[in-house]
């Protein structure tokens, strides 16, 4: 199905994922207790749950996909601390919004936020932003447990704030402006006990990661495989977790005589999901000489993807490059991430 024809609200039939061996069940919201002794690093989780279809429309430049699963609970990160959020008697499911360009498909974290509002028949049910996410599975997108009036149809207002991260190539220009759309979300308790909710007894705690789901019709949030990077890949170091890959670009469209353009991608072990919000520096010395020592920008391109970059005032081919972590990224977690990218590194390439 052509995404950009799906019309908001239709195809309420749920997407499900299912990621190695364990046992099924389709009527639990309940978390299992979590693994003790769980490394700092990215795990497999406990748990895998499966996802419905709550509608898909455009929003300005942006399309916009909602999605469901069971309530359930995540880490919300300050500096390098995580504070579990625990699921509340009230929560009716954990709603889920995905941002992305419809033309090129790619996932856009966008650091400004959402907001989202639910309403049923003019009558206010809830109305708080989501936090900005990554799960192992469902890769980065902004959701939050949100409690509603039991089944029928409501609908969803969600307001994609203009992207304050630097776009660059075909990206310049475009999302600097907020998008707004609304769909019909047709919410039944049943439908959503269906959903697959799969228990990993035999690997939970493992070092490792489920694999992401398989979506028709909302696009993956991955990060481009270190062989497909524009430029030179100047190499590829790893923090106590996130995989941190430096590029260095000469004959970038958006570059000038004498330029180039340090692009540092940071993405998660085994599925390649982008780490957004973070703060880095970055040191580049060329013929011996400095000639950058600032904060790296984030920035969203379409053959870099998110990434943080700096146009650098020099052509040299072989520049060495140092990166400091200052900030971790500021984004909530889910189970099998809330222990990994919380440290502040330094890597030279």
């Amino acid at each position: 199905m052509n995404r950009r024809r799906f019309l908001a609200g239709a195809g309420l039939a749920g997407i499900t994922a299912l990621a190695g061996c364990g046992s099924l069940s389709t009527q639990s919201t309940r978390a299992p207790p979590l693994v003790e002794d769980r490394p700092d690093a990215t795990y497999r989780p406990t748990h895998v749950e499966g996802m419905g279809m709550a509608g898909m429309a455009q929003a300005g430049d942006y399309m916009v996909g909602l999605t469901y699963s069971f309530p359930h609970r995540f880490w919300t990160v300050t500096g390098t601390t995580a504070e579990k959020v625990d699921i509340r008697s009230e929560d009716s499911l954990h709603l889920m919004a995905t941002v992305w360009d419809p033309e090129t498909e790619m996932v856009l974290p966008v650091s400004a936020g959402l907001s989202i509002t639910v309403e049923r028949d003019g009558d206010p049910v809830a109305d708080k932003p989501p936090w900005p996410m990554v799960s192992q599975n469902m890769g980065f997108h902004y959701g939050d447990n949100y409690a509603l009036d039991g089944d029928g149809v409501y609908q969803v207002t969600v307001r994609v704030n203009g992207m304050s991260e630097r776009r660059l190539g075909a990206f310049s220009g475009r999302f600097g402006e907020a998008g707004e759309t609304t769909v019909d979300f047709d919410f039944r308790q049943s439908t959503l006990e269906q959903l697959s909710f799969e228990r990993l007894p035999d690997t939970q705690g493992d070092r490792g990661a489920v694999d992401l789901m398989n979506m028709d019709m909302i696009p993956t949030s991955q990060a481009p495989e270190v062989s497909a990077l524009p430029g030179t890949v100047l190499g590829t170091s790893k923090g106590r977790d996130a995989v941190y890959v430096a590029s260095w670009l000469r004959d970038a469209a958006f570059l000038d005589d004498g330029q180039s353009y340090l692009a540092v991608s940071v993405r998660t072990p085994y599925n390649r999901v982008p780490l957004p919000m973070m703060s880095l520096d970055g040191r580049v010395e060329a013929d011996g000489e400095a000639v950058f020592e600032d904060a790296l920008t984030a920035t969203v391109h379409p053959d870099i993807g998110y990434h943080y970059g700096a146009v650098v005032e020099t052509d040299a081919s072989e520049p060495s490059v140092g990166v400091d972590v200052i900030a971790p990224p500021q984004v909530s977690r889910h189970e099998g991430y809330e222990t990994a990218f919380l440290a502040t590194p330094s890597f030279s390439f």
